[in-house]
Formats: C-alpha cells, structure tokens, sequence
C-alpha cells in the first residue's frame, strides 16, 4: 500500500486528547511526485513536505492529523536511501558530551540500546564512554550496510521491546527518531519497562517552539513529511510523566556542522542553495565547522528506584 493510499486520522499522540481539542497548525503540503527514495533519509536536502498538522491545547504537541500505519512507515524506511557519514559522527559526538553527565558508572557498566542507530555512530560514542555491552535497532538497510565494525551490533528493523528482557538495560537512547514513530507514548512506556530501575532514558528532538522554528514556519526544516509529531518542553514533560519517568532534565543543544550542511536546511530555491554551496566549497568555507543553536532538545530522565522498606 502506498503512503499516501494509507492515511488514519489519530488523536493526540502523547497525551491522548481527541483531535477535536487541537487547533490547526499547519496546512497539508505533500506532492506524490517529490517522494522519493531520501523522502525518509535522515538529514537529507529538506523538502518541506508534511502531512496535516495540528496543535494539541492540552500538552501543545503538534502532529500530523491523518497519518501512514506503523507497518507502512516501517516499509518506506527499509527502502530509504543513506546520504550521511560525517554529519552523523558530529551529531553522536554532540550528545555524547552532553550525556556524559548523566551518566555515571553504574550506569556504563549496564547494557545500551539506541533505537534509530543509523550507522551506529552513537554507539560507537557509547563505547568511548566505557559501555561495553552496547547494541542498536535501525529500520534502514542501507544505513546498517554502512556501518562498518559496529554492523553486528544493530539489528534491521523497527524497535520491538520483546527483542530485550524486562529490566535489563541501564540506558536507551533515542536521537532524531522519536518525531518519526506513530506512537511515541508506547515506545516510551516500552523503553520504562526495558530499563533497570535507576536506569536512564534520553531523547534529542526538535522543539517545534524555539524562536528559528516560529520564524520559519513552513520553510523551516523540521517541517517534513517523515515527522508524525513535533515536540516541545510542555509536550516532553507530559510524555515522560505519562510513563513514570522521574529527575527529568530538558536543555537546548549546540550543533556543530560543516558550513555546506547548514547552507543545505536554508530554505532557497534549489538553484540559488546549490550556487551558495558550490561558493562555500570553492573558497575552502565549506567545510568551516560551525555551532549552531536550532531548536533541538536534549531530554534525560530516569526510571526511579523503588524505596528502600
């Protein structure tokens, strides 16, 4: 079944206030001719592209109103291309600092998962950190094609909680993914039950209410047909309260990129965006790194440990 063909009207992905408590958000702007095989690539050229957008008034999560089944996205990104090596080291190496206070030797000396593990950068940053026991899920053929050393350590496929006993990691982490599952309140009560108490849960997403996003509004990257919900510091806390995380910790997080992958998200006409990076690259600019804050979060909670009797 086609994308397309496959569309279900849903309620509030995180909270579960009828789409009848949301306010219009953002107009379909999907064209069949543009999907393609990147349409479900990670950091590919954007396109702008998104289903019907809605803002829940009840935990200000924006989501696509009518959105593909679970078993239809998974199709779409086992047959997605892989256009990205460096960018995705650089965003693992990001997260990784970020994380490193979180996470404590108690902590490294348990089992780690990433769910969306792309290439397997992260883990890769994972192992830095002392993880030895470190493995990743990623519904993309041709990213885990890619990775290289760390392809026996991901599994192809979509997260499924029953491939891992109860209680038996001491950290998930899920980058740039969550916004692209049709229930994002599941895999996160599946991710609570995976952990050991004390264990430590972290997402980094968009934050659909940080200033460059407002400004951008339909030109800004993070409006794309990939993404089922936007999330932001309201919609976050309510998801994690909603499945008993505790010590819940949300940060804006510094992206450091080469320059022609920033001049790639500006919304130009194709032309004009190919001409500015074309200029970047002659004049050695291209590959300038730059830090960048925009609109992404860092989320860290815990699985709370049950008292002492």
């Amino acid at each position: 079944m086609s994308l397309l063909d496959d569309l279900r009207g849903r309620d509030c992905p995180v909270c579960g206030a009828s789409q009848a408590g949301s306010a219009p958000f953002l107009s379909a702007s999907v064209d069949p001719a543009r999907i393609g095989s990147f349409s479900f690539a990670s950091r590919k050229r954007p396109e702008f592209m998104s289903f019907r957008l809605v803002r829940c008034l009840t935990c200000q999560t924006v989501y696509a109103a009518e959105a593909p089944s679970a078993e239809t996205l998974a199709d779409a990104y086992a047959a997605a291309d892989y256009d990205t090596s460096e960018e995705a080291d650089l965003a693992a190496q990001t997260y990784a600092r970020a994380l490193a206070p979180f996470l404590d030797a108690g902590i490294r000396d348990g089992a780690a998962l990433e769910i969306g593990a792309g290439t397997g950068s992260f883990l890769r940053e994972l192992q830095r950190l002392g993880f030895r026991d470190v493995t990743g899920v990623e519904p993309s053929s041709a990213a885990v094609a890619a990775a290289a050393d760390l392809r026996d350590r991901i599994r192809v496929g979509v997260f499924d909680p029953a491939d891992h006993a109860p209680e038996s990691l001491s950290f998930i982490g899920c980058f740039m993914t969550l916004e692209h599952v049709r229930d994002p309140l599941a895999l996160t009560r599946a991710a609570f039950s995976l952990l050991r108490p004390g264990g430590v849960l972290a997402f980094v997403t968009h934050d659909h209410r940080a200033p460059v996003n407002r400004l951008l509004g339909r030109r800004s990257p993070i409006i794309d047909i990939e993404h089922m919900q936007l999330f932001c510091h309201a919609s976050l806390h309510k998801l994690l309260a909603r499945t008993g995380f505790s010590e819940v910790a949300i940060t804006a997080i510094r992206n450091a990129y080469p320059l022609r992958y920033w001049l790639r998200l500006l919304p130009l006409p194709g032309a004009m965006k190919t001409a500015a990076i074309a200029g970047a690259d002659a004049t050695g600019l291209g590959r300038l790194r730059v830090g960048l804050n925009v609109g992404n979060l860092l989320t860290v909670a815990r699985k709370p440990v049950a008292p002492t009797p």
